[in-house]
């Protein structure tokens, strides 16, 4: 019985974790009122994933050791679902994915770190990430006023995800 399930595939399918990283000092109480400033990525096969922006118009997506995010400290590591995707396939689909994140078009409020995060999650899994992960990009009117120029404005569609909407004439 047990030489037969050696064989076989794990049914259940490969976990997904997102790595939920502490931006800030304050993360340390604000994170009991369901609040933070977080970085987060997304760990499948041993690998983490994560989105950053840049100038370039290049993928913004990294590939990185788990748990190791530019000396973050960790805040907590959550199990999202499980990906019924091959190795081999999930790199492929990341590879695609990330080609709808350029590092150009990231926003610290409409599309950062943990939108990509969860729209990996969702991809993989079907299942979103916990809400507190992203919860104050989310509430951005409430500080607006606060920020930068230019930060609170949406960022442009990447040419990428456009052309791909955009049905061929053949």
């Amino acid at each position: 019985m047990l030489c037969g399930m050696m064989g076989r595939k794990n049914k259940a399918g490969t976990p997904v974790y997102i790595n939920v990283y502490d931006l800030m000092p304050i993360n340390r109480y604000a994170y009991w009122f369901g609040l933070g400033f977080y970085h987060s990525g997304v760990q499948v096969y041993g690998v983490e994933y994560a989105f950053g922006g840049s100038d370039s118009s290049k993928p913004g997506v990294v590939k990185l050791e788990p748990k190791h995010f530019q000396g973050l400290q960790v805040r907590k590591s959550v199990l999202i679902g499980r990906t019924e995707m091959s190795e081999e396939e999930c790199q492929k689909f990341i590879k695609t994915l990330a080609r709808e994140y350029p590092g150009n078009s990231y926003n610290i409020i409409f599309r950062n770190c943990n939108h990509f995060a969860n729209d990996t999650c969702k991809r993989l899994t079907k299942k979103s990430i916990p809400g507190w992960v992203n919860r104050l990009a989310r509430l951005n009117f409430l500080y607006a006023c606060l920020l930068p120029d230019g930060w609170n404005e949406i960022p442009p569609r990447p040419a990428v995800a456009a052309a791909a909407l955009t049905p061929s004439r053949t």
